[in-house]
């Protein structure tokens, strides 16, 4: 059935009852709008006779999910003009300036027009709630498809391909005069910053109470050159993105944290607390009230060095810069950067650091041998040795006083990098900062990171729950100090738990919604004992169905691979012998 909605050229924002082709009235929004572009051309509804169909995609600035589709919005319009279709960006986001927009524009080397709804007049008209949401507009002014551009990209995943290229087949169907077999899909993307449209009224303040839950849950990713999309720095920007924010807290997406408060305390927990939550929430709902300057708190200044483990003693970068498509899948990289040391070293904090903050998802390097000849691509540290690695939601390698990591002279580090396209073309050089240890006394215990690992499991298709185990038996006495589970786009759930030599049981830490966009390392409060001959035993689920967004194929198995459309079991733990070095060991 066509879905036809006429748009009428109405000077207001309005409902009008219009006769759909197939016979019944139908409630539509409806919207005269003469807007204009970046390049300052004026754009009316007019453009609708102009060609045999329209593309109306709202997008913004900060929207990663709509910034994404770019590239394919693009293609879409060099492959439709020559048939009369015209693909119009529009911009209606409140805090997104002309200047802003035209610079996004221009840095994503945008090739169809993009209009400024400052006003938010046809977004409102056009009922619209995220971006990227897309309305097809045929020649007679008739909406004829509005919803996703295709289900490609979410919020948690990243797909090469769309099981259905929506907008583009309703084009197809639009320019063959047919009726548009799905006319209406949903949505997903950011929500559209509105405008405020409430007089504050609560006493929750952003100068007394919410700066001060930005800054502590917030800030350090959300600002610039750091991790996040946009920035969360000051009233204007928390206000801009006040609805995205309270979505977010209520769904449990932010802050960042996977595991439950029912077993194990961790000193790097992220959670909001009941009150921080209340206060956030009644802000948003009571009108999002400033208060007085003289309230806020001082301004947060972060090093200057940009390194979170203060100014390093050396820093390594890869070996060159790397090219980074716009879109599609980039295949895990992997590069090698020789240390030249001349001795053993022993490294008390690491940092990895990714030049490109937009386009890194995650850095592990590796240290290796370079006299023993052997292949990258063995994240397990079987082969290995660990050093540092980063992800959104990890954080540096930072030693207690007394601990260390050992670096053998003349070792190599290997760079594991996982880069994910942002709609434009990047570049990165990243690097990796380390600190040694330095006298006078010695290093009195080894850190050593392990991983847990089942490499031999096969992932039925279309299993919702498969589940994988792996062990690890501590030979001596050793002291546990964190965690950092591991999976790809099946990844489901991951438990890890002791058993102690008596039998007894334990949970260390239960992760019942694992997400592979935050590689999240749980760092223990309190350091745990671990006797010897207490086993660590890994449980993950795996979910392979085609009730998981982020899966790539149901259809096929799946094994052991590097690539994220393969899989990986590893339960990574951080621990340390109870047992201090020997003076001689530690000296070297």
């Amino acid at each position: 059935m066509r879905t036809s909605f006429q748009l009428l050229a109405i000077a207001t924002v309005g409902l009008c009852l219009v006769a759909s082709k197939s016979g019944f009235a139908s409630a539509a929004p409806s919207i005269a709008f003469e807007l204009k572009s970046v390049d300052g051309k004026t754009w009316t509804e007019k453009v609708f006779a102009d060609h045999a169909a329209t593309a109306i995609v709202f997008i913004g600035t900060g929207c990663p999910v709509a910034n994404l589709y770019l590239p394919e919005l693009k293609q879409l319009q060099a492959s439709f003009a020559s048939q009369g279709v015209q693909v119009l960006g529009v911009n209606s986001n409140f805090g997104d300036d002309a200047e802003t927009i035209k610079k996004h524009a221009a840095d994503f080397q945008v090739t169809f027009p993009v209009l400024i709804d400052a006003e938010q007049k046809l977004a409102s008209g056009l009922s619209i709630a995220r971006t990227p949401e897309v309305v097809v507009v045929d020649k007679k002014g008739e909406i004829r498809y509005r919803g996703r551009i295709d289900d490609r990209h979410g919020y948690t995943y990243r797909r090469d391909a769309s099981t259905r290229a929506d907008l583009e087949e309703a084009i197809k169907e639009v320019l063959a005069d047919k009726a548009v077999s799905v006319a209406r899909t949903e949505p997903v993307g950011c929500l559209l910053h509105r405008h405020p449209d409430a007089i504050a009224t609560g006493d929750v303040t952003f100068a007394q109470q919410v700066s001060r839950i930005i800054n502590n849950k917030c800030g350090y990713c959300h600002r610039a050159g750091a991790a996040a999309p946009f920035n969360l720095q000051t009233y204007d920007d928390v206000a801009k993105w006040a609805d995205a924010i309270k979505e977010v807290v209520n769904e449990n997406r932010m802050p960042p944290w996977h595991a439950t408060a029912s077993f194990g305390h961790f000193s790097n927990d992220r959670r909001l607390t009941d009150t921080e939550r209340q206060l956030l929430l009644r802000w948003i709902d009571e009108g999002r009230s400033k208060g007085d300057e003289k309230d806020l708190p001082p301004a947060t200044v972060y090093d200057d060095s940009g390194w979170m483990i203060g100014k390093p003693d050396l820093v390594l970068k890869m070996p060159h810069k790397v090219d980074v498509q716009a879109d599609g899948v980039v295949a895990y990289q992997y590069y090698v950067t020789p240390t030249n040391f001349k001795e053993d070293m022993w490294i008390t904090a690491a940092e990895a650091k990714a030049g490109n903050r937009g386009v890194v998802h995650h850095i592990i390097i590796f240290f290796r041998d370079p006299k023993v000849k052997m292949p990258i691509g063995e994240p397990d540290g079987k082969k290995f040795g660990f050093l540092v690695g980063t992800a959104p939601g990890d954080m540096p390698l930072v030693l207690p006083p007394g601990v260390a990591r050992r670096i053998p002279a003349g070792a190599e580090l290997v760079w594991q990098m996982h880069y994910t396209p942002t709609g434009k073309p990047e570049e990165d050089l990243s690097e990796v900062g380390l600190i040694f240890h330095k006298g006078p006394e010695p290093v009195k215990y080894n850190s050593i990171t392990k991983g847990i690992s089942q490499r031999w499991f096969k992932i039925p298709a279309n299993a919702d729950n498969h589940r994988v185990e792996s062990n690890f038996v501590f030979k001596e006495d050793s002291i546990l100090l964190s965690f950092m589970p591991h999976m790809h786009l099946r990844g489901k759930a991951f438990l890890y738990e002791a058993i102690y030599p008596d039998g007894k049981k334990e949970v260390l830490l239960d992760v019942p919604k694992y997400d592979f966009n935050w590689q999240s390392a749980y760092r223990l409060a309190q350091p745990k004992n671990m006797p010897a001959g207490t086993k660590i035993h890994c449980v993950a689920h795996f979910d392979n169905s085609k009730n998981n967004p982020a899966n790539p194929d149901p259809t096929k198995s799946v094994v052991w691979g590097d690539q994220t459309w393969e899989e990986m079991m590893i339960g990574w733990i951080d621990y340390m012998n109870s047992k201090p070095l020997e003076p001689a060991v530690a000296d070297k």
